[in-house]
This record gives C-alpha cells, sequence and structure tokens, in this order.
C-alpha cells in the first residue's frame, strides 16, 4: 500500500499521454487534414508529400523558436507557407486548422483517468497543464477542472517556469501546496520541482528514471493510483 502524500491542496495534471494517449490522435489528425488538402488545395499534396509536411514543420521551428509554445501559431504557419510555395495566394488558413484540431480533440481517455479525476476533485484544486493545444470543452472534462493553463496562455512551454507559476496561482495554493502529475521526467517532473512544486511520474510503460534528474518524490503507473497516493479516497 502507498503511503499518502500530505499537504498538498491542488494538483496540476498534464494532459497529453498523461489522461490519453496522444500519438494515434496526432496522426490521425495530420492524416485528416491532408487529406483535406488534397480535396481543396490538391496542388499542396501535389507538392508535398506528408512526411515532407512534418520536415516542413520542422523548420518552421528552427525560424521560429521564440514561437515554440504556441503551437496552434506553429500549424497555421506551416499550412500558409505550403499554400504560398504551391501558388494559392487565398488560402483558408483558419478552415483548415479547424479541420486538424477536431480531430485532434477527438481523444479516448485512459479507463482509470475520468474516474480518478471525479474523485481528486472532490478534495484537491484540479488544475489542468500543458504545452498542447488540446481543448478541454471540446474533448468534454472542462468540468473536471477548476481551471488550465497552456504554454500559449503562459507564453513559456514546460519545463521553463513562467507555466508552472501561473498553474500554481490558478490554483490558489502556494508551491509546496501543489504537486503537479505528468508523464515527462524532463518538462514534467523536474520543470515542476525546480518551479518549487512536488511532483509525481507517471510511467506508464516501466521505463528506467532519468539519471541526470533529482528522483520524483513519487511515481505510479497511472493517474488512478494518485486516488491512493495522495488519500482521496479517506473519509
Amino acid at each position: 500500500m502507498m503511503s499518502p502524500m500530505n499537504g498538498i491542496r491542488t494538483i496540476t495534471l498534464d494532459l497529453d499521454d498523461t489522461l490519453w494517449d496522444v500519438h494515434p490522435v496526432i496522426r490521425r489528425a495530420e492524416i485528416r487534414l491532408y487529406d483535406w488538402l488534397g480535396e481543396h488545395y490538391p496542388r499542396i499534396t501535389e507538392m508535398f508529400a506528408i512526411e515532407e509536411m512534418r520536415i516542413l514543420r520542422d523548420k518552421v521551428l528552427e525560424r521560429h523558436a521564440d514561437k515554440v509554445h504556441d503551437l496552434t501559431f506553429l500549424r497555421h504557419t506551416v499550412l500558409t507557407e505550403a499554400a504560398d510555395a504551391a501558388g494559392y495566394a487565398a488560402f483558408a488558413v483558419e478552415e483548415a486548422f479547424a479541420v486538424f484540431d477536431e480531430v485532434r480533440n477527438d481523444v479516448e481517455m485512459y479507463p482509470e483517468s475520468r474516474p480518478a479525476l471525479e474523485t481528486l476533485g472532490k478534495r484537491f484544486t484540479l488544475i489542468a497543464v500543458t504545452n498542447g493545444n488540446a481543448n478541454l470543452e471540446v474533448i468534454g472534462i472542462d468540468g473536471l477542472f477548476d481551471g488550465h493553463v497552456n504554454a500559449a496562455m503562459a507564453g513559456a512551454a514546460k519545463p521553463a517556469r513562467p507555466i508552472f507559476d501561473a498553474a500554481v496561482a490558478m490554483g490558489g495554493a502556494s508551491a509546496a501546496e501543489t504537486v503537479h502529475v505528468g508523464d515527462q521526467p524532463l518538462i514534467d517532473v523536474h520543470g515542476a520541482r525546480e518551479a518549487g512544486l512536488r511532483a509525481v511520474w507517471v510511467n506508464r510503460n516501466g521505463g528506467e528514471w532519468p539519471e541526470e534528474y533529482e528522483a520524483p518524490e513519487a511515481t505510479v503507473a497511472h493517474v488512478g493510483e494518485l486516488v491512493e497516493l495522495l488519500g482521496a479516497g479517506l473519509p
């Protein structure tokens, strides 16, 4: 049996790969967008294979390193540059992005995620913290959180401190009374601890903790184990 962590008032939670598996979602969204481009702007798909669109995205990332926290801006820029290269002076970038965004927010939560959030939310303030652009309302989980912060809102992506500071401020407790939960050793656990939060690593796949970072205070296989770890099921 786990020994409960004490003194926690706020839980900040990563989303992608913590509450759901994001990689197949992004692949589906990119394929759906590519098919839409082929239907409405065929010169783009004639010029760029889907793998080349990803290469273009990497180049945009290099040129706009100051915007690495704003994934919506980056995808808009990639689409606009692809359209320009294909000779489309008029290109409905918002409509194109909406095609991607619809699928990107069609996620299947891990089976333990919703029950855990419902239980934890009765005792703790829950704040979603993500580098991505998941839309909690569209996904249907906005009611499970007391607030959310993404990298675009904070002007910085994890592991940078400002996004954690924003999450702590939104949660209303001190950093020492806030625990961040996420799957990434660097951007979630190390970043949170550097910002003064406590941290729990979600290690779904039994990975080895990287030696270059201080070990997390606790490790769980999935967020369902937070209920016991944080004593949320206690009377």
